[in-house]
């Protein structure tokens, strides 16, 4: 072999090693499908940016609408989540004349997406009050458009992922998958800076065409991730039975002991998501850190996370078992919030910060680990009924978790604060730790889930342990 034919060769293993998913391509699924498969993840975060960011100030700052309303409106596509099992499992039997499975279901979200944010913008006027319509009708219109929009994002994400882990090989699956969810995260980025941009100078006007803009992108984006990705099989013609759910469900349940995976992910989910929306304003009030400080908070939690990927990735090609990857992140949460909770009485920054970076490398690490149990504790037959269940069970227990966080500390405080609760208690603290104490318990619980998943999740390590650094997403 030549010096010149040694230093390419050099150069290409140091560049599959070096960059993110270099190693996810393969022959059948090269890596220009393989990004274009993944835009409709794009217009899935697209749509998450305008749901639970851009409208939520936009709505209480700029149209004046309750806060009240708004938390309604943001919190109505969790209703769907729970149904993203059932549409995992309908794609996964579809029948057609065509001979698809998964487009049909990707297509319809579609449809359905593109037409909440079409309607959007005119009920959100209607509910600012610039309109003759009667203030029910306002409401109603508004509601009926963001479900529309998070269902059509339920049902296109679910399909589309299970599109991706039919057509990548065995040995890439895990990575294809986790860069899909990256796609979903550089989408909402890319998203935010957009629209943020096109809103600088805010009118009605304008939103009204940076929300119709968007659903005419969200059409755009998921035609050219559809076109020509999923071969037309003669077994999916309407000639043949489809199974019924129910039959379906149980055989999973059963196979995979998918009920008791599904209440470990509910339960890391809910124990992990309560202090989203408390960890920032703890740190201001009870440590009185400034704006900046508690910025720097979410930082901590993204470093965390992106660490914990990193460790699974090297476990996993170790040949660990991803439940036992998934309970250590759970006992790393543990601790995490009891760090978080002496932080109050020791007056730790040291103590808060690094309760803080360990809750995000816990929950990395339990992600990390139920995603690919997700993906290899059955077969493919079932593949889109698991991952569907996987998400729903995480999006679910994640918007509980946080409107219980938020209602839990607030009553709690509230108690304290005049004396209900006695005088030891009477501090601002003591809402916020309870949320904690609570946090903790779920996961205790989780790990219960989790232990005889154990050896159940031993035949998946060999599946798993072709995994890299670039297998996760942040």
């Amino acid at each position: 072999m030549s010096r010149s034919t040694q230093h390419h060769a050099a150069w290409q293993e140091l560049l599959q090693k070096a960059l993110p998913f270099a190693d996810v391509a393969s022959e059948t699924l090269p890596l220009s499908r393989l990004l274009r498969l993944s835009l409709f993840q794009v217009s899935c975060g697209m749509a998450l940016v305008l749901l639970t960011g851009t409208l939520n100030r936009v709505l209480i700052i700029e149209l004046g609408v309750p806060a009240w309303q708004v938390a309604v409106m943001i919190g109505l596509p969790l209703i769907f989540a729970p149904f993203r099992a059932l549409i995992g499992f309908r794609s996964d039997h579809h029948r057609s004349y065509i001979g698809w499975r998964r487009v049909p279901y990707i297509w319809m979200g579609t449809l359905v997406q593109f037409g909440g944010l079409a309607v959007m913008p005119f009920a959100l006027l209607l509910l600012s009050g610039d309109g003759n319509a009667s203030p029910w009708v306002a409401q109603l219109s508004a509601a009926i458009a963001f479900l529309m929009t998070g269902a059509g994002l339920h049902v296109a994400q679910t399909a589309g992922l299970a599109l991706a882990t039919d057509i990548a090989p065995e040995e890439s699956r895990p990575q294809v998958v986790a860069l899909l969810y990256v796609m979903l995260l550089l989408g909402m980025l890319g998203s935010a800076l957009v629209i943020g941009l096109l809103l600088a100078d805010f009118s009605q006007i304008r939103l009204i065409s940076v929300i119709q803009g968007a659903a005419v992108v969200t059409l755009v984006l998921n035609v050219i991730a559809l076109w020509k990705q999923e071969a037309r099989k003669p077994s999916t013609s309407r000639g043949t039975t489809r199974p019924r759910f129910t039959d379906a469900w149980q055989q999973y349940a059963k196979a995979a002991r998918g009920k008791r995976f599904l209440v470990a992910v509910a339960l890391g989910t809910a124990g992990f998501s309560m202090q989203d929306v408390l960890l920032e304003p703890y740190g201001a009030q009870i440590l009185s850190l400034s704006v900046s400080g508690t910025t720097r908070l979410t930082a901590l939690l993204a470093a965390g996370s992106l660490i914990a990927f990193a460790v699974a990735a090297l476990q996993l090609k170790a040949g660990r078992e991803p439940a036992r990857i998934a309970a250590t992140g759970v006992l790393l949460g543990i601790v995490a919030f009891s760090c978080v909770v002496f932080a109050e009485p020791l007056q730790s920054l040291a103590l808060f910060c690094t309760g803080t970076l360990l809750i995000g490398f816990g929950a990395g690490l339990l992600g990390a680990g139920t995603l690919v149990m997700a993906m290899t504790m059955v077969d493919s037959e079932h593949r889109g009924l698991s991952l569907g269940a996987w998400g729903a069970a995480q999006a679910t227990a994640a918007g509980a978790g946080i409107a219980i966080g938020g209602l839990l500390r607030d009553i709690v405080t509230s108690l304290a604060g005049n004396g209900s609760l006695g005088s030891a208690l009477a501090h601002p603290g003591v809402g916020y730790s309870t949320v904690y104490h609570l946090e903790i318990a779920l996961l205790f619980m989780t790990l219960v889930a989790l232990g005889p998943l154990v050896n159940r999740s031993a035949r998946t390590s060999s599946t798993a342990g072709n995994t890299s650094l670039s297998e996760f997403p942040t």
